[in-house]
């Protein structure tokens, strides 16, 4: 069992047998589950259920997301185990991915977009609050399988000390490249957090996902 596997699972709303969508949320370093949770706050939809594993000793992994992935273990593949886990168990209780929705800061937002990246599927929505894919320069992001369609918000200060424009630039890239309908804002001076304007587009974006038909073919 990897690092974060056996660590507490905080929840919030209905069952996920009784769910109608779910919102995972992902700390960041030096966070907890229950410090992010405090967001479940601000997106009050019926039936929604919330999710937020908390990460071995505060922090998903030990380093910058852009190093070697190899320094990075086995945090990250621990991380990607939690939420396979937490996506599938949520789709085995009848919340399927088209209704499922994962929210991350910081460390919690490249671990948001990586498992989007490298698990395409249709998903309600991914939305990414100051970080990027992760991997050094020359990290290739390739799939057989799409994102369908997949909203993706990544929101970002202009000037972030930890997550280079560049990179951001090309997440947004990689992820429209692999299906998704990406939103990529950067916030003038906002610093290393998480605004207001941030969760105002985030909790428009829960909305939709929440209102719309559960099979998206469906619909079409």
């Amino acid at each position: 069992m990897g690092a974060h596997e056996d660590q507490p699972l905080l929840v919030q709303g209905p069952e996920l047998r009784d769910a109608l969508g779910l919102l995972i949320l992902l700390h960041g370093r030096g966070s907890t589950a229950r410090d992010i949770m405090t967001l479940a706050a601000q997106f009050r939809h019926e039936g929604l259920a919330f999710a937020a594993p908390q990460a071995d000793g505060n922090s998903w992994f030990p380093y910058s997301f852009l190093v070697s992935t190899k320094q990075n273990q086995p945090g990250i593949p621990s991380a990607m185990t939690v939420i396979r886990s937490l996506v599938t168990e949520a789709d085995l209780l009848g919340v399927p991915p088209a209704k499922i929705m994962i929210l991350g800061f910081s460390q919690g937002a490249c671990l948001a977009l990586e498992f989007a990246a490298r698990n395409p599927v249709r998903y309600g929505a991914i939305f990414a609050l100051s970080g990027g894919l992760i991997g050094p320069p020359g990290t290739t992001w390739e799939s057989e399988h799409s994102l369908d369609g997949t909203p993706v918000f990544i929101g970002c200060s202009d000037v972030d000390p930890h997550i280079p424009r560049s990179r951001l630039e090309e997440s947004g890239e990689v992820l429209t490249r692999l299906g998704a309908a990406v939103t990529l804002k950067l916030y003038p001076g906002m610093g290393h957090t998480i605004s207001g304007a941030e969760l105002e587009q985030v909790n428009g974006m829960v909305a939709s996902v929440m209102a719309a038909p559960e099979d998206l073919e469906a619909a079409d």
